[in-house]
């Protein structure tokens, strides 16, 4: 059962709609649904405006968008290793050097659809058990407030639990995660390529499931309640 993030969302003040990425079998539970063309190579983030009126964007091996998202979401080969590495660091500049890139290549992690779709989009609660990741599009002080958030139950020795890894924004929506199953966020949107589609105050901030779990779980005792937050929401209101 998906949890209510109602409490998180007021206490931290996120108005924006959370946008979830699904690997799901039906596209009816999700309308309604936009779609690409097959062989437009549009930016998904291009439907950010999309998802904040509740429309869901449905990704499939035939239309996914730019060559990107073909290649991280889809494990399509788009193009090959040398062009991909050209086009990157010696046309985008991404990278100093080619056999940087090269490595990065090799070993990045592609997502590859158990069901043939993916869905991005508002929640819905009854489709939480093919839900992969959530993303909250915020603010810096919001993006704060959900960093300690996601840092609330770790202790020092804990592996990190929000990373904020080199690469394409899609990817950051799903493919960098390690381990889905571990609580763990990405500070995303940081693509330079692809931010043009959001306003420029706004970030993402992507969890896996658990660790939406583990936000919305945060209860009275926790930052949500106490004077620090407070604080902040009154200097801003007073600015």
């Amino acid at each position: 059962m998906q949890p209510d993030p109602r409490t998180l969302l007021e206490k931290v003040g996120i108005e924006a709609p959370l946008v979830g990425l699904y690997d799901a079998p039906d596209a009816a539970p999700f309308e309604p649904v936009v779609r690409i063309g097959a062989g437009e190579g549009t930016c998904i983030f291009a439907f950010y405006d999309h998802w904040m009126k509740g429309e869901t964007l449905q990704l499939t091996a035939e239309s996914y968008g730019c060559q990107g998202a073909g290649s991280c979401l889809f494990g399509i080969a788009t193009r090959s290793p040398e062009a991909m590495i050209s086009f990157l660091v010696d046309r985008e500049g991404l990278k100093r050097s080619r056999d940087t890139m090269r490595q990065w290549i090799e070993r990045r992690r592609l997502y590859r659809p158990t069901f043939g779709n993916l869905f991005i989009g508002p929640l819905r609660p009854a489709q939480y058990g093919f839900l992969k990741t959530v993303s909250f599009f915020v603010d810096l002080d919001q993006l704060a407030a959900l960093l300690l958030g996601a840092n609330y139950d770790t202790g020092p020795d804990d592996p990190p639990t929000v990373l904020a890894p080199f690469g394409s924004g899609c990817s950051q929506l799903l493919p960098l995660f390690g381990d889905e199953d571990v609580p763990q966020a990405i500070i995303g949107a940081t693509d330079i390529a692809m931010r043009q589609w959001l306003p420029p105050q706004i970030i993402a901030f992507t969890v896996t499931r658990p660790m939406f779990e583990r936000l919305c779980g945060l209860d009275n005792g926790s930052f949500l309640s106490k004077p620090f937050l407070k604080r902040l929401h009154e200097s801003r209101a007073e600015g």
